[in-house]
């Protein structure tokens, strides 16, 4: 029981007491949870004083690292004149966050609605774009994820995460997983049948009118599945001749994560609706999403974010996007992405149970693999159980928990990526040392153009 006078609670004390108060649906990684106290750059320190380099930052949210100075300063300075309003008034910090996100964005997106996460933002898209086409169907994309309210499990592709919720109009579409092409070809001979799909899907599945199509550049939750460079515009031209809208979810790919500002950028593909989450606040309960005057003029409400604009996460936002650009941060991506993935490419050359090296910039994932292309959950488990014990803290994702996922922050040094790849390599040599018959696993690896 928690006494006021029994000072720090002791590690064991701790995890008991998080699985006897919180639901058994908030999962923990590692078979001794970690109990984190302090981070720092690109480290985090837990309960027994033990210090993990984070090659996963918070899911991708502590995106410049963490307690970092400007956002820091700029958190504690609104602390000391406004804490909370509403968006009933206007404060410069809200304001200023919209017409810096306007000026930032592709093509004539300038219109902002401001909540605390992902799943809102990307709830608001859909109204968004209901409200404007008249339409109610939304075309999503298998092994996708979209939060966690009933339409965010709704949009997600991904049974495991959909906590057995009923029917809504959504519709979900083929995705471009070419490691494990539904059609049976390679990126350099496919002539892009997932995209196409979506035509039939339209054409069979729905009232031939959809009222948009949600999709993320680069898929987080389903295992950095990433598409091949034509995709969008063969997708998205398509469902644009059905009267659709395009939503981009960038939560996780937004504001420099794979190289690029915006994750769509790659692809040339300029969306109707962008939403924003996660690393925009460099770990502040932020979301954003952003339309075109046309579309906005529909989004008449009445309507509330009690928490959304909150002066503290706008500041923290706007710190975030300034030392973004300060530091050059995204050439800092493109930089040490490259590196990474050169690293952990070589690394899959020697041991091919590493199936697939994938992503784009410092969103990198890794499919764990048994023979024929067998997923393999538990060896992408002791990967991350190994690589804790070498002080390296990564994530895990895909539909059957086999993808190892790395994304530091995005100011990591060489040095520390240099380190990562070390410590992957040693972790899964010492795999293969465990798991003889690793040795028959033949090299897969696809290369995503």
């Amino acid at each position: 029981m928690w006494d006021e006078g029994a000072g720090r609670r002791s590690h064991e004390d701790l995890v008991a007491a998080q699985r006897h108060f919180l639901v058994p649906g908030v999962g923990l990684y590692y078979e001794d949870p970690l109990v984190l106290v302090s981070g720092s750059g690109t480290h985090v320190t837990d309960d027994r004083g033990t210090r993990y380099l984070d090659f996963f930052g918070g899911i991708l949210t502590v995106s410049i690292g963490h307690a970092h100075p400007a956002v820091t300063e700029a958190v504690v300075d609104q602390a000391k004149t406004l804490v909370h309003t509403s968006t009933e008034y206007i404060t410069a910090p809200m304001v200023n966050l919209a017409e810096r996100l306007a000026a930032i964005t592709p093509g004539e997106l300038s219109q902002s609605f401001f909540t605390t996460s992902g799943t809102e933002a990307n709830e608001t898209a859909v109204a968004m774009a209901q409200r404007a086409t008249g339409a109610t169907e939304i075309i999503a994309l298998r092994h996708s994820y979209s939060g966690r309210s009933q339409l965010g499990m709704g949009l997600t592709g991904q049974a495991p995460w959909r906590q057995g919720l009923g029917a809504l109009p959504i519709r979900h579409a083929l995705n471009p997983y070419c490691y494990r092409c539904p059609f049976n070809r390679t990126p350099d001979s496919c002539a892009l049948e997932c995209a196409k799909d979506l035509e039939a899907l339209i054409e069979t599945s729905t009232t031939g009118r959809p009222a948009a199509f949600l999709a993320e550049p680069l898929q987080g939750v389903g295992g950095f599945i990433t598409p091949p460079q034509p995709y969008f515009e063969e997708a998205v031209n398509i469902v644009r001749r059905h009267g659709a809208l395009f939503i981009d979810d960038e939560v996780q790919t937004g504001f420099g994560r794979t190289g690029y500002a915006f994750g769509i950028d790659y692809y040339g593909v300029v969306p109707d609706i962008m939403t924003f989450a996660k690393g925009l606040g460099n770990g502040l309960p932020v979301g954003a999403t952003i339309t075109t005057p046309e579309i906005g003029r529909h989004y008449t409400g009445p309507t509330i974010s009690t928490f959304g604009g909150n002066p503290l996460s706008m500041r923290a936002a706007l710190a975030t996007l300034d030392v973004i650009e300060a530091e050059h941060v995204i050439d800092n991506v493109k930089a040490r992405g490259a590196e990474l993935r050169a690293g952990l490419e070589e690394v899959s050359d020697r041991y091919p149970a590493i199936g697939d090296v994938r992503g784009r910039g410092l969103m990198q994932g890794l499919e764990m693999v048994r023979e024929n292309k067998e997923p393999a959950p538990d060896l992408a488990g002791e990967l991350m159980e190994g690589a804790r014990e070498r002080g390296l803290l990564v994530g895990r994702g895909g539909l059957r928990g086999n993808t190892i996922r790395l994304a530091p922050p995005m100011t990591v040094p060489k040095a520390e990526v240099e380190e990562a790849v070390r410590v992957i390599e040693d972790t899964v040599a010492a795999i293969y040392r465990r798991h003889p018959e690793l040795a028959r696993v033949e090299p897969t690896r696809v290369s995503v153009p």
